[in-house]
Parts: structure tokens; C-alpha cells; sequence
């Protein structure tokens, strides 16, 4: 028999219009049974049912990151962190008193460190690495995870010289003799991701299982991931232990998509549980790694107009590949002029649609299933644009907390350009529906941090007043459905997440108070009372 909750003391806020106010919601199983008032649930109740008092909380519908690096987040939990570093000097002192605590030859990763934010904004190299890692390699991402600085024993270990080219959308840079420094952008520094995210990081598997009590603990009942292949493996072995406790929507990585199309996967397939999502494809870089592909370039470096990491003809087909064996697209955009290109891409699938992908044998889903391609970041869009990514449904998949974190960057590097940055507001008016998420571990994996940037466009310590760019702010009903109802609608489940109506999904998140309620300043740190996923709760505080 399935196990029945009754969840009483409450005020749920259902995002139903059939009855956006509710004291008690009845589940059974996974389900919602039933959201009214206690009095009439009680009426209607039958078999053995568990009364389940919240503690006088708000409930919302299930808060989902649409886009998040769980296996990345998980390995960096117990990993040098070098985010708040205002120098070089004193990130290499924190380098070193990483690796006192490390085997002789181990690995050091981790990292997150920010050049701009340092008192002397330069690129550090690997001779000042070499000096604090001693017998130690060290791969060190910096905080957008687009740069990785290395230090000599890491190059030499996949062989990265003088000789060796920059490849095809990356940049290996170099000193004036020709010898690398030590700063590997976008795509030179593949042959250390495959180390990074490999068996010298730690079991993936374990790291993962504890990372998701962290994630529960900040409200978030499913995640988007966008990492590997290793970390789909890890979520279907938590699955088949019945140990996973969150719903995961897992990408596939650019590299694996042959492989994907082979094994017959299609974006949708799985279960509520754990089910496969887009191809992920980059189009650029990062605006901190100057390496976003913008129309201008950028402020004092003539000619760099940033990296164009998949050269157009290769993402249109790309694209088309995708598409047509019934797998969506997530393109990774940030700059105005990567962001143009994806569009392009996507508006020509649309005037030359494929016929139908062929039926997938052992599937009992619709071969005709549409599906809602995206764009990851989206962050500084043409005007124009802006109309575009609305007309052509994709999914401007966003994070807020990058907009009030990078508030000194984009008014440094993009002043007086004329460019819609972090445009929720004008997106949401042209009709589109943004879907929103953290990047973590680029930003704290905290749905509420991203609610209040969204809504008050200003950091923790509410600069600027007024907020940045304010005209883009929302409301807080429009922050919080970027997390629930947007973010069911990028992965195709809004009818089952995303709401707290009968028949769908019985995952929700309490808080100390009413988001709707409280000062905006407020927002960023309101409590999570629980979570629940699945009608079960998974976190509890009562302190």
C-alpha cells in the first residue's frame, strides 16, 4: 500500500489557478492527492494517513536548478577553494597550506580563483604556481570554470609544451619564448578535465550521495546537471541503490552525442526520477575569462572579440544532428555575438525542419516529442535578440546570481554598449520563458540567492541601490517560477513538476516565511524549513 501524508500548518502557495491558496496538501505515494483546507481533506481521507505539521512554513512547489555541475560541486565540497582571494600572494598562500594537507603527489583541485577581483588584475602563471604545490600537479579552474590555470608537473603530464598546438577553440597561452604559461582557456585545457573528473578527484559516487543532503538543505527538490558521463553513471547506480533523493534532468556532453544517438537516448527518456536531457554545446566562453564572443572587442585588447569555441557550420550541424534523432539542444552562449549565432542556428532548424527521428525500439514514448531547445546563460543579448529567443521558443536558461556577481565586470568591460545583460524583465515580456538555475560550484548552489538578485538586482550587501540596471528586475511570483514552472518547462515536465496540483508530483519546499511577505532584502537568506521529494520529506530543520 502506498503511504498516504497529510501536510497541515501551513500556507502552500500552489502556482495553480485552481486554487493558488491552500492549508494542507494530501499526497499519496509520489503524488498529490489533494490541496484545500485540513477540514475537507480530513472529510476524504482514507486508510492509514500520516499527519505531517510544517511548523506554520509557506510551502512553494519544489525548487529545481536548471542548471547546475553536481559532480563538479560534489568533488569541490572537501577541495581548495580559492573564491575571496583579493591577491596572488595570498591565493598562493592558501595553495600551499592546501597541499601541507595532501599526500606526497596528489592531485590539487579545486580552486575558483578570480583574477579581476585580485588588487593587481593580472594572469598568474605556473612558475608562481610551482613555487606553493611543491610535488604536487594542480589543475585550478578559475571562478567561471573557463580557464584553468596549471602548474608544471600538471602540463608535463599531458604533454602540454611548446610544440603543442592551441586547438580548435581554445588558446594555450604562451610567453615570449614560446613556453606556455600555465593559463589554458576553453577548450586547450581538455586533457586535464579528463584527470579533473576522473578517479584522482575521489569516488564520484560517494561524493555525490552526500552532496545531495547539501542541495535538499537549500530547497532544491531536481536539478539540470551539466557534467559528464562519469556523473550519469553515478546517478543511475544512486537510482538503482534507491539512495537518489533529488530528481536529476542529466545532459549529455558534446562528446558523447555519437554515442548517445547509438544507444537510441532521447531528450525525456527515464523516469521521474532520472531522465536523460539536452546536448550540451558551447558556442563561447566567459566574460571574466575575456573569452565570451562579443560583436566588439574587448576593452583594451584590440582584436579580442573573445573564442568562438564551436565554429558556426560545425554547431548548425551539430544542432541538426541532435535535433533529428530527438535530443535537444543547450547551447552555452554569453557573449552578444555567440548568443546572435545560436539563434541563427536554431531559426534555420526551424525553417528546414527534419523529417521525423525514427522510432527508438523498447521506448514507450512519442517519437514525435517536441523539443524545447535552449541557451545556457544567455547573459548580454542584442537588443533584437532579445524578441528572437521569445519568437523562436528556446529556453533562456539563466542565473541570476551571475548578474549580481559579475555587477563590476559587465560595468567595466560593457560599458556604453548598447546590450540587454541578464535581461529577465524584457525576456518575460517578449514572451519567453526563462528557466533559472545557480552554475554551481561558478556560484553557491542557493535557489533563494538567486530569487533575491533576480528581484532586487543587487549583491548580498545591497549594492547597488536601487539595483543594477533595475529596469530588469521581476517580481518575486516571476523569480520563483523560474525556479519551479520554468524550469519544469525547459525539461518537458510541466505536467508533472513545477505546480502543487492533483496528480502531479509531490515535491515542495517550506521556508521560515512568506517570500511574498518579507522585505526583498530579506530574500536571500530565508530559511528552508524542508524539502520534500516524492511526498517523503528528505531535510527537516526545526531549529
Amino acid at each position: 500500500m502506498l503511504e498516504q501524508h497529510l501536510y497541515v500548518n501551513a500556507t502552500f502557495h500552489t502556482q495553480w489557478a485552481g486554487m493558488p491558496r491552500a492549508t494542507a496538501l494530501w499526497t499519496r505515494g509520489e503524488r498529490i492527492l489533494a490541496v484545500e483546507s485540513p477540514e475537507e481533506l480530513r472529510a476524504h481521507l482514507t486508510g492509514p494517513v500520516e499527519t505531517v505539521d510544517l511548523g506554520g512554513a509557506t510551502v512553494i512547489p519544489g525548487l529545481t536548478d536548471a542548471h547546475i555541475h553536481t559532480a563538479n560541486y560534489a568533488r569541490e565540497i572537501s577541495a581548495l577553494d580559492l573564491r575571496g582571494t583579493t591577491s596572488l600572494p595570498e591565493a598562493l598562500a592558501r595553495i600551499r597550506a592546501h597541499a601541507a594537507t595532501l599526500p606526497d603527489g596528489a592531485w590539487i583541485f579545486g580552486g575558483r580563483w578570480d583574477f579581476n577581483a585580485w588588487d593587481v588584475p593580472v594572469q598568474p602563471d605556473r612558475a608562481a604556481l610551482d613555487s606553493a604545490t611543491g610535488s604536487h600537479p594542480a589543475a585550478l579552474p578559475s571562478v567561471d570554470g573557463h580557464t584553468v590555470w596549471a602548474n608544471s608537473a600538471a602540463l608535463a603530464a599531458v604533454g602540454i609544451d611548446a610544440r603543442t598546438p592551441d586547438p580548435v577553440g581554445g588558446e594555450i597561452v604562451r610567453g615570449p619564448d614560446g613556453e606556455p604559461t600555465g593559463i589554458l582557456r576553453e577548450s586547450a585545457h581538455a586533457p586535464l578535465a579528463e584527470i579533473m573528473h576522473g578517479g584522482a578527484a575521489g569516488d564520484l559516487h560517494s561524493q555525490l550521495d552526500r552532496a545531495q543532503h547539501r542541495l535538499l538543505a537549500v530547497g532544491l527538490t531536481g536539478v539540470h546537471d551539466f557534467d559528464g558521463d562519469e556523473c550519469r553513471a553515478a546517478y543511475a547506480s544512486l537510482r538503482a541503490e534507491g539512495k537518489l533523493r533529488l530528481r536529476v534532468h542529466k545532459s549529455i556532453p558534446a562528446t558523447s552525442l555519437e554515442r548517445a544517438i547509438d544507444a537510441g537516448w532521447a531528450t525525456g527518456d527515464g523516469d521521474a526520477w532520472l531522465r536523460t536531457g539536452p546536448v550540451k554545446l558551447f558556442s563561447d566562453g566567459a566574460l571574466g575569462s575575456h573569452s565570451s564572443h562579443m560583436g566588439h572587442p574587448f576593452p583594451g585588447e584590440d582584436g579580442n572579440t573573445g573564442i568562438e569555441v564551436t565554429p558556426y557550420l560545425e554547431l548548425l550541424a551539430l544542432v541538426r544532428r541532435a535535433a533529428g534523432a530527438g535530443i535537444a539542444v543547450a547551447t552555452h552562449a554569453i557573449g552578444d555575438r555567440a548568443n546572435q549565432l545560436v539563434l541563427d542556428a536554431y531559426q534555420d532548424l526551424l525553417r528546414h525542419p527534419l523529417d521525423a527521428a525514427p522510432g527508438r525500439p523498447g521506448s514507450s514514448l512519442p517519437t514525435h516529442r517536441p523539443l524545447r531547445h535552449r541557451i545556457e546563460h544567455a547573459q548580454h543579448l542584442r537588443p533584437e535578440d532579445v524578441q528572437r529567443v521569445a519568437g523562436l521558443g528556446v529556453v533562456p536558461s539563466m542565473q541570476p546570481t551571475h548578474c549580481t556577481t559579475d555587477i563590476p565586470l559587465a560595468s567595466t568591460l560593457l560599458a556604453d554598449r548598447q546590450l540587454a545583460s541578464y535581461a529577465w524583465r524584457s525576456l518575460i515580456d517578449a514572451g519567453a520563458w526563462p528557466a533559472f538555475g545557480s552554475d554551481a560550484p561558478v556560484e553557491l548552489p542557493h535557489p533563494l540567492h538567486g530569487i533575491h538578485a533576480a528581484v532586487t538586482r543587487q549583491r548580498h550587501d545591497g549594492e547597488p541601490a536601487g539595483g543594477w540596471q533595475p529596469g530588469e528586475r521581476i517580481t518575486v511570483a516571476e523569480a520563483i517560477a523560474g525556479f519551479t514552472t520554468g524550469a519544469a518547462r525547459a525539461s518537458g515536465e510541466e505536467a508533472l513538476k513545477g505546480r502543487l496540483r492533483p496528480g502531479m508530483l509531490a515535491d515542495f519546499t517550506a521556508l521560515a516565511a512568506d517570500p511574498h511577505a518579507v522585505d526583498p532584502r530579506d530574500l536571500r537568506e530565508l530559511p528552508v524549513t524542508a524539502t520534500a521529494v516524492g511526498g517523503t520529506l528528505r531535510y527537516r530543520n526545526d531549529s
